[in-house]
């Protein structure tokens, strides 16, 4: 006679293996997540980090759409990794991060993003003009 046949019915995601720094939503319609690096920032570029914070911060409010959105919160998280982490920033991965964000806000800040709400063009404007500012 065979044995019998093991079913397991999970009622959410089975992780197999590390998952340090991840976040999760299941069976949700619509979910919204942060997550908030305080890693040390490098010297020289604390207001730069305010400012991106801040930056993502106010995102949401924006009214873009969410591909444009997703990625500007991308290329705004890959200028926090670069110049967090304690060490100093490696300068062709932290101008193309830093290039990234500000291309990421430019359709915004031209009126050519789909979505964008009142007041969202000059909101991206002053961001890129922050960002040039300071570097």
């Amino acid at each position: 006679m065979s044995e019998p046949h093991q079913v397991n019915n999970y009622d959410g995601p089975v992780i197999h293996g590390a998952v340090s720094n991840s976040q999760f939503a299941w069976n949700n319609e619509r979910v919204d997540q942060k997550q908030q690096n305080n890693s040390a920032v490098a010297p020289g570029y604390e207001a730069l980090a305010a400012l991106v914070r801040d930056l993502l911060r106010q995102l949401p409010r924006a009214g873009l759409a969410p591909q444009d959105r997703e990625d500007t919160e991308a290329a705004a998280q890959e200028v926090l990794d670069e110049i967090t982490g304690g060490e100093a920033p490696e300068p062709g991965r932290f101008r193309r991060a830093l290039n990234g964000l500000r291309g990421a806000l430019a359709p915004v800040a031209a009126g050519a993003a789909a979505g964008a709400t009142a007041g969202a063009e000059e909101w991206a404007q002053e961001a890129i003009r922050s960002l040039t500012s300071l570097v």
